[in-house]
Formats: C-alpha cells, structure tokens, sequence
C-alpha cells in the first residue's frame, strides 16, 4: 500500500492544476500536427481512418507505459485522443445500424471515438448504401457472434456492394434488464430481439418464466418499448440503458459471460500490412461434386490458416451458394497472394473483401 504523502491536499492540487495545464498544451499541439497530417493526405488522397496505424500507436503505448494506469486505461483515454485529433484532421460521419443505444452503436464508438458523428441506420442494408452512396465516411455492422453464429444479413450485402472491410472490432455481450417496474413480479412482457433473448434465455426461464416474449429489434428500441410499458422490461446493454433513461432493473442476465460479437468497419480504404492481418474472401464456385473441396484444398496447400468459413445462398443463381472465409495474413503477403491467385482457377468468381489488422477477441 503506498505511502501517505507528507504534503497537503492544496499542495497536491497545485501541481495537478500545473499538469493539466501542460496536457492542454500538450494537446492542442498534437492536434495541430493531426492538421499538418489531413492536409497532406487530403492533397495525396489517403484515407483518414488507418487502423494499422493506430494498432502501432497502441502497441508503442503499452511498450512506453510504466503505471500506475493499465494498459486498457491508457488505451482508452488515447482512443478519444486519436478521435479529436483525426476529427480535426477531417470530421467523419459514421453510419450504424441504430438506433443510439444498441451494441453496433457501442461499437462505433469503440472504433471511432467520441469525436466523430454517428448516424443511425434503420438496418443493415442500410448501412452498406450509406457509404456506398458517399453519406456516410464509414459504416459499422455485426459480422458474427461467438454463441449465435454468423449474421446473414451482412453476408448477404457483400455480393450487391463494393465497399470492403477495413477493421474489425470485438465487444462484450453483456445484457441487463430494463424496466420502470420495480420488480421481477410485476413484469408480464419482455422486449427482445432474437439474439439477446437467445442469449439469456436461461435466465429467463429461471426467474421470469411466464413473460410473453415480444420480439423487438434492435436492442435499443426494445428499451423504448419497455420504457412505455408499465408492465413491461427489454433487454439491452448499459448504453442503450442510459440513452433511452430506463432504470436497469438487474444486471448481467447473459446465460455465458464469455460472449463477444464481432464487428466490422466497412469503407473503401485498404489497411497496410502489419505483421498480425485477416483477410476476407468471397467466392461462389461451380455446382459439381467436390468443387468445394478443390478450392479449400488450395488455401490448405499453401498452409493457410482459416478462422471462418460459411455459405449463404447466391441470390442471382436458385439453389447456388456463396461462399465466405476469414484466414490469417494480408493479401500482400507472399504467400497468401499466390494462394488467392491459385484459388481462382478453382472458382467462378473470388473477390477479395479486405484485408485488415486481426484483433483478439480478448482484448476489448
């Protein structure tokens, strides 16, 4: 346990009022180098968000820390840092699937920080004509969920857009329930899209078993729908809680703690190599016998690691499949080239969604 310092209260502050005074500075001349920066990209058109550049100020960050702040504190207090500064570089608008308040919001703000503007979306088809169309800079949607699987929905635009996928982004899943009652006796209706009821589903049955469940989505709106509902609760995240001003009624009712969803940034930039990459691909392939496993066999001769692989139904072809798979590497590095380059002799058609710096889904 640290020692009591010998020096007064007033003592202390005088020195944290010199330090802020320098961290003001400090500050403000960093921001002015962020505007040296956008001028020159502005005139050599580079993009302004570089994942693969704030991966490498984070990483100097935690080599340079000494404490007593951890890692986590010092990289989310620079996360704001970055976001003013890129902010003054120039402001961008990212688009969401909303409204304020549901994990793609959280999300957005994780990725992006405070400083930028964030736009609701009605959906995630939305969200791809948003940035596709030029209204929005970037674009935030769900790609996968740890218990739940995939999200169609955002395969399914990859096919009719040509953004590509730029940076991806793990959350937490933590669910709470909201309600204006005030308890568990009172409430006869729960407010739930169908991955977060599919997520505290146990809990649920152990503790509120004779609740209608009223589909609701996205978990946002849910909380507006319980905050009109005397009788009524949602579930939702801290955020959404806070955003529509209803009361949590109990934390943590997620079946597993463990949960994380995976999202991705969507934008026509492409994210230098970094050394630790993903990269996404899409292909559809003949409709033959083992024509699948040709193709899977090329990435495997070429020791290719893959992370995800799924098929969704190609929508210009009945009973025809699209095929997607995330594996390590950059579309850069030698190896990975050639295997993609081999790859399409094997397809109809493979299209490279975008190679990005890979995030542990345990560093949050």
């Amino acid at each position: 346990m640290p020692e009591v310092p010998n020096r007064t209260l007033d003592e202390i502050r005088i020195d944290i009022d010199a330090v802020d005074r320098e961290l003001v500075r400090l500050l403000n001349y960093r921001v002015g180098l962020a505007q040296e920066v956008g001028l020159i990209k502005g005139r050599d058109g580079k993009p302004f968000f570089t994942p693969e550049r704030e991966r490498a100020i984070y990483e100097k960050l935690t080599d340079i820390n000494g404490g007593p702040m951890t890692g986590r504190q010092l990289a989310s207090v620079f996360r704001e840092i970055i976001s003013a500064a890129r902010a003054a570089e120039k402001p961008l608008s990212v688009a969401y699937w909303g409204p304020a308040g549901t994990f793609t919001h959280l999300a957005s703000i994780q990725t992006f920080g405070n400083s930028s503007e964030f736009v609701p979306q009605e959906n995630i088809p939305d969200v791809f004509q948003a940035v596709e169309h030029g209204t929005a800079d970037y674009g935030v949607v769900p790609i996968e969920n740890a218990l739940a699987g995939i999200v169609p929905e955002t395969l399914d635009q990859f096919p009719q857009t040509n953004v590509k996928i730029c940076a991806e982004m793990y959350i937490p899943i933590h669910h709470h329930l909201v309600s204006t009652a005030t308890s568990l006796g009172e409430i006869e209706r729960v407010y739930a899209f169908g991955q977060p009821y599919t997520q505290c589903k146990r809990w649920l049955k152990g503790n509120i078993p004779n609740a209608e469940i009223i589909e609701t989505a996205p978990t946002a709106r849910a909380a507006q729908k319980a905050l009109e509902d005397p009788k009524g609760a949602a579930i939702c995240n801290a955020l959404a809680a806070e955003t529509v001003g209803i009361p949590i009624l109990v934390e943590h009712i997620e079946d597993n703690p463990a949960n994380r969803t995976r999202f991705i940034v969507l934008g026509y930039n492409e994210p230098a190599r970094t050394g630790r990459d993903k990269t996404s691909v899409m292909f559809n392939i003949r409709n033959r016998p083992g024509e699948l496993v040709k193709a899977l066999s090329v990435l495997e001769s070429h020791g290719v690691n893959l992370t995800m692989i799924e098929s969704r139904p190609a929508q210009r072809a009945t009973f025809e499949y699209m095929f997607y798979v995330d594996c390590d590497g950059h579309r850069n590095d030698e190896t990975l080239k050639s295997s993609l380059e081999q790859l399409r002799e094997f397809t109809l058609e493979t299209t490279v969604l975008g190679s990005y710096p890979r995030r542990d889904p345990l560093d949050v």
